[in-house]
């Protein structure tokens, strides 16, 4: 008689149910449709009966979930803003101009495509907070909502700084730290602010000007910009 390895006989007789892919698939669409229509209520609440009526009761009516489902996807009506926030913020454009700047392997080009990343952060983000402050949330709400925001983007954009270093293109006297913290404050929200909506600067010179900063501040030996006066001097002859 032949003998049947144990394991096998096991698994021929009580064949262990496999998960198909397509299901995972289908499960993972299901959860991120059902985030996408938590938010989209949180924001419709937000502008149309405010903070204040901006409840998870209400929020999980819109999004025809329970409100067990939102506490648990999200925690609370903070953790919904972060999403709302992160959606405004990392939208279509946002990932078009990150997927460049991450392409680029020369680190003048990373800084100046960077300048673009932050553009686009910085307006998005600006409009969302507008949202938020039209919308009666609280000063405080709105501090540490910040507070988490920032915390995310000194993270995000440590990549650019390990870039510099080791291709030893840091501008010299400048350690990893001392590089990493000005690339933080150059592409911060306050100097978005005071550039385009307090001294009313074009989104587009605000790019211009923070990508020869960030190349002026950080890169050893930059390739100078040609004068375009000259450039057009040149032209003509």
């Amino acid at each position: 008689m032949t003998l049947v390895n144990k394991g096998c006989y096991i698994c021929v007789l009580f064949p262990q149910k496999r998960t198909r892919p397509y299901q995972s698939l289908v499960r993972r669409r299901q959860a991120e449709d059902t985030r996408r229509r938590i938010v989209e209520a949180c924001r419709h609440l937000l502008q149309n009966e405010g903070y204040a009526g901006m409840t998870i009761e209400g929020i999980a009516q819109r999004a025809e979930v329970s409100a067990q489902s939102v506490y648990a996807i999200f925690k609370s009506k903070t953790g919904i803003l972060i999403a709302l926030l992160d959606q405004s913020t990392f939208g279509p454009n946002y990932e078009v101009a990150a997927r460049m700047a991450r392409g680029a392997k020369d680190p003048e080009a990373r800084l100046r495509l960077s300048a673009a990343v932050a553009r686009q952060i910085r307006g998005a983000q600006s409009e969302a907070f507008d949202l938020l402050r039209g919308a009666g949330v609280v000063a405080p709400e709105l501090a540490k909502l910040a507070r988490q925001r920032e915390r995310l983007r000194y993270e995000k954009e440590e990549d650019v700084i390990i870039l510099l270093r080791d291709s030893g293109s840091l501008r010299p006297g400048l350690n990893y730290r001392t590089a990493r913290d000005i690339f933080w404050m150059l592409t911060g929200g306050d100097v978005y602010r005071m550039l385009v909506s307090d001294r009313r600067w074009s989104p587009q010179q605000y790019e211009d000007w923070l990508a020869d900063t960030l190349v002026q501040s950080l890169l050893d030996h930059p390739k100078r910009k040609p004068d375009s006066k000259a450039q057009d001097v040149r032209r003509r002859k």
